[in-house]
């Protein structure tokens, strides 16, 4: 984290928005991550730093949430950066709307290193995420839960934070604890306010580090998917599409945890199943983002009877999905995706 700390640092002082507090949590950093941000508070007023011993990502954003005396509260990850307009643009939104907004969010960056290029590409939800009034209800925009947690592309305002109760998990380690803060702050209100405009740069792994990181930990997202389900259940959330996110999330964790590990991991094979036994077989059979052989997986591991499925059925939403990177991402990132997918793809075959 060290590298790219005085980069996020700086992004936050540079904000058009200038009323902020700045809190840096050091969390145990054993590299010259506190000298820089001792730098950057002896220049900058707003900025406060609290030393401490490792607790984990949790643990540290909990601790921001009890600091913090704002209106509103942000997270930025040490190795990120946000663009200039963020904040302001954002409580602008905020201040437009007749009623509290309780989260403010928009779009964001994946950034990718490559070759010693910088290339930024719009989050899975840019132009998709419409709408028809604000605020809404995350269930009136599921593609909000489809992707990736992207829990710091967003302001939340605090007073509603802390009147909920919503804190993270405190685990060892970051812990994918951003999956169940996601529904656990958009399932509690329905005053969300989204701005389709990108602005947070979020350094994105590269597939062989995520696959690495899932053989090396293949029970980790399954764990934190069987917390979320624990969450939606206790506030009652019977929204179908919310549900649906839900299901693909965990097919998706599952499948992922299969490529890098093997069903046959110690324990694997038993956790996909809790995962799938929590999810309604008629809204994953139907559901036209899930892949067929992924339906298959699902009916195999719960003893089900065969979907009668073809993989023709699918290529519909296979080229809708195309066409949207391809309009987004542009033809050139969509190419090293294909590269990747294949080399992945090869490797597999023959390990």
């Amino acid at each position: 984290m060290e590298a790219y700390l005085d980069q996020a640092l700086a992004s936050l002082e540079e904000q058009s928005f200038p009323n902020l507090e700045i809190i840096c949590i050091n969390d145990g950093s054993t590299d010259g991550s506190s000298a820089i941000m001792r730098a950057h508070a002896a220049r900058d007023a707003r900025i406060r730093i609290i030393d401490r011993e490792n607790q984990g990502y949790g643990a540290s954003c909990n601790l921001g949430i009890e600091e913090a005396s704002g209106d509103y509260l942000a997270i930025l990850e040490p190795d990120d950066w946000i663009e200039r307009g963020m904040f302001a643009d954002l409580l602008e939104l905020a201040d437009s709307l007749a009623v509290p907004v309780d989260v403010a969010k928009s779009a964001y960056w994946r950034v990718f290193e490559r070759a010693g290029e910088t290339i930024k590409v719009p989050c899975a939800y840019k132009q998709r995420v419409k709408p028809d009034m604000q605020p809404f209800r995350v269930a009136d925009q599921p593609e909000l839960l489809l992707h990736h947690p992207s829990i710091w592309s967003a302001i939340y305002r605090l007073e509603w934070l802390r009147e909920k109760g919503i804190r993270f998990r405190e685990v060892p380690g970051a812990g994918w604890v951003d999956n169940p803060f996601l529904v656990e702050t958009l399932c509690q209100t329905d005053a969300i306010a989204y701005l389709d405009h990108a602005y947070y740069c979020y350094r994105e792994d590269t597939a062989e580090k995520a696959l690495a990181f899932a053989h090396r930990n293949p029970l980790l997202p399954l764990e934190r998917w069987c917390d979320m389900v624990e969450i939606l259940e206790r506030l009652g959330v019977r929204d179908e599409s919310v549900w649906r996110a839900q299901n693909l999330r965990g097919i998706t964790y599952s499948c992922t945890a299969i490529e890098a590990s093997g069903l046959d991991h110690p324990g694997l094979r038993d956790k996909i199943v809790e995962v799938f036994s929590a999810m309604d077989p008629a809204l994953v059979m139907d559901d036209a983002h899930i892949k067929p052989a992924e339906k298959r997986l699902f009916a195999t591991l719960l003893g089900l009877p065969e979907p009668q499925i073809s993989a023709i059925g699918y290529l519909p939403e296979l080229a809708k999905q195309a066409l949207y990177r391809l309009r987004t991402a542009g033809p050139r990132f969509t190419w090293l995706s294909i590269v990747d997918y294949v080399k992945r793809k090869r490797a597999r075959v023959g390990s």
